[in-house]
């Protein structure tokens, strides 16, 4: 008899500690709205190195995404470095211009590699003359990191 009493009881305690233990977990996810931006500014650096369409489009929402996120809206510093199969964005002959200007017109600093395009052979006039250069995309991406730089890679 005091063995079914004791039983009972240690149900009737882990049914009350699941319950407490959900009920905090809804209270929680229900409550959270993500981090809090409580510096007065950010900086990160976007890498894209891939000329796939998907990538590409997605690197450009992915960086208007971040710079409309209201926790950093006007506290946000990006620039978009680009290298290897990524330099098609910035090429003339490529569909991509209009996206870029309304980027830069953001404050966002677009900056190639040119070690890309010394290794792939083309030519400054190729490119949109908007831009900026850096002598290496990887080279920029580390200093940057050193400098507190959030570095995202889609």
């Amino acid at each position: 008899m005091k063995y079914r009493i004791k039983m009972s009881k240690i149900a009737l305690l882990l049914i009350s500690l699941f319950v407490s233990l959900d009920a905090l977990a809804q209270h929680q996810t229900t409550d959270f709205h993500g981090a809090v931006a409580e510096l007065d500014s950010y900086k990160v650096v976007f890498q894209l190195n891939s000329g796939d369409d998907k990538v590409i489009k997605g690197t450009m929402r992915n960086i208007l995404n971040s710079l409309e996120d209201p926790r950093l809206k006007g506290k946000l510093q990006v620039e978009l470095v680009v290298h290897s199969g990524g330099v098609v964005v910035f090429r003339k002959d490529h569909p991509y211009e209009a996206q870029l200007k309304a980027l830069q017109a953001k404050g966002v600093i677009l900056a190639e590699c040119e070690n890309t395009i010394r290794e792939k052979n083309i030519s400054k006039d190729q490119l949109f003359d908007f831009i900026s250069y850096v002598p290496s995309g990887n080279g920029e991406i580390i200093i940057r990191q050193q400098q507190g730089w959030a570095i995202v890679h889609p």
